[in-house]
């Protein structure tokens, strides 16, 4: 019998959803659905210090969002829970035990400054590779009034190796790392540690997580080895790099860090999707453009890259705009009120349908949608504009405002009077149009002008036009 492929999206709480962990999130869910498996949510909760009260929930609704919800969750747990792990320390208990009574763990009672010393000592002596001396584990002292950690026993001559299924074989020296910790003087456990147990447990087959992780990996295996347990199938992706091709930190203000800024910016989470798988992984193909079903039957081993992944917000905002190009009249209204301000709505209330697939098709994000709807909420101004309007210009105007209003008030209509201006003062396309917008909207560029005067109306046009001779913009 096959079995059951388990990949699991573990962070700590610490925070919302990063950008980085989205999409090892993402690879991890792709994978698990491509094989008929199931995608689990741990909560890594040890750290006591650094988890935040809404952090797990922060994940979850990140997760969410972005169409990944997973199957197994502290939400939705199964026999293997529970999902956090400092809800599990009474099932590392029986592993620390065994390996304190095997002894091949210690009670490590030293001082940060005893530790110190004797780093200190090794690096006056030249060697670069510091270890714990193991003074606990030779000779332990056991001192009443420090609570001690426990360190694993690692022998020096082992070769730890995987597959990797992005990098290909990896092969790690046991004797690059030191006795490592394994529970903490506040007696929880460590990353390294629980992990491990956990993964084992919870039966997870396939690990997807960042290259940053590789010497976690051989400190892991130790451990596999230690309890003669199969590790699962470990896949390290390739870091992710700004613009300027350095690896994007947390830091970093040239790229929104956090899932939550794309849902505050506008984006559809079916953009931002599409656009982390391929962040990394290729189908092979020329197409960008992929539905989830799509990514979940194409997706593949085969298709990871081993170079560093370039963050493109100009690519993430051109995906964006394909999938908001893509909505339904109804659907686009309901992703863009959120983004538009009460007073603005109450004024274009009657023409929101038509406002809103007037820009529909230039949306990068759907915040922009704020700004491009004054047009219509807010009387234009001329004081800015870089533009000298000739007499010829201003004749056309006038003779526009005047024939405007009697002729029958529709988009036909319209787009007749524009074609007979243009015969009457010899002037087409940017002759024509650029006057008439300046002095109608007060912007050099947007959409249709033939719509826009459809949806300001008779009234505000003449309104408008008065307002554009009353100043004194065209006698400079």
């Amino acid at each position: 019998m096959k079995k059951e492929i388990r990949t699991r999206y573990a962070p700590s709480p610490t925070g919302k959803l990063h950008l980085g962990g989205a999409r090892t999130a993402l690879f991890n869910y792709l994978y698990a659905k491509n094989q008929k498996g199931k995608f689990i949510l741990r909560i890594e909760d040890t750290d006591l210090k650094r988890n935040q009260e809404e952090g797990a929930k922060n994940q979850l609704d990140g997760l969410k969002w972005l169409g990944i919800a997973p199957d197994i969750s502290y939400e939705k747990e199964d026999q293997f829970g529970p999902y956090f792990q400092s809800k599990r320390l009474n099932i590392y208990q029986k592993y620390i035990d065994y390996l304190l009574e095997n002894k091949l763990a210690y009670k490590c009672y030293c001082t940060k400054e005893e530790l110190e010393e004797s780093a200190n000592k090794q690096r006056s002596k030249g060697i670069k590779l510091v270890k714990y001396n193991r003074k606990c584990y030779d000779n332990p002292s056991i001192k009443k009034d420090i609570k001690p950690v426990i360190r694993l026993f690692v022998e020096d001559n082992l070769k730890l190796s995987w597959d990797d299924l992005v990098r290909g074989k990896i092969e790690v020296p046991s004797s690059s790392f030191d006795d490592f910790i394994i529970v903490k003087s506040d007696g929880m456990p460590t990353y390294n540690f629980a992990n491990v147990i956990d993964d084992h447990l919870m039966q997870i087959s396939d690990v997807f997580r960042g290259e940053e992780h590789i010497s976690n990996t051989a400190k892991q295996l130790y451990l596999y080895k230690l309890f003669n347990w199969n590790p699962p199938r470990f896949a390290h992706l390739t870091i992710i790099t700004n613009k300027d091709k350095k690896k994007l930190s947390k830091r970093d203000e040239t790229v929104f860090q956090f899932i939550e800024n794309y849902q505050t910016l506008g984006y559809l989470p079916e953009a931002v999707f599409n656009f982390l798988s391929l962040l990394g992984w290729s189908p092979q193909t020329e197409q960008e453009i992929f539905t989830k079903e799509q990514l979940i039957n194409i997706f593949n081993l085969n298709g990871f890259s081993r170079a560093p992944s370039q963050f493109n917000l100009e690519k993430l905002k051109w995906t964006n705009n394909y999938y908001i190009k893509k909505l339904s009249p109804h659907k686009l209204k309901e992703f863009l009120i959120p983004f538009i301000d009460q007073k603005d709505l109450l004024i274009i209330k009657d023409n929101l349908d038509n406002i809103l697939l007037l820009f529909q098709d230039q949306l990068r994000e759907g915040n922009e949608i704020k700004d491009l709807i004054k047009i219509f909420t807010i009387f234009p101004t001329w004081k800015d504009l870089d533009y000298k309007f000739s007499k010829k210009d201003l004749d056309l105007i006038k003779d526009f405002a005047n024939k405007i209003k009697i002729i029958k008030f529709n988009h036909l209509e319209i787009e007749k009077l524009l074609k007979d201006l243009s015969i009457e003062f010899k002037v087409k396309g940017r002759e024509l149009m650029r006057p008439l917008r300046l002095a109608i909207t007060g912007n050099e560029k947007g959409p249709s002008l033939i719509k826009i005067i459809e949806i300001y109306g008779v009234k505000k046009i003449e309104l408008i036009i008065k307002g554009f001779f009353k100043d004194e913009i065209h006698n400079r």
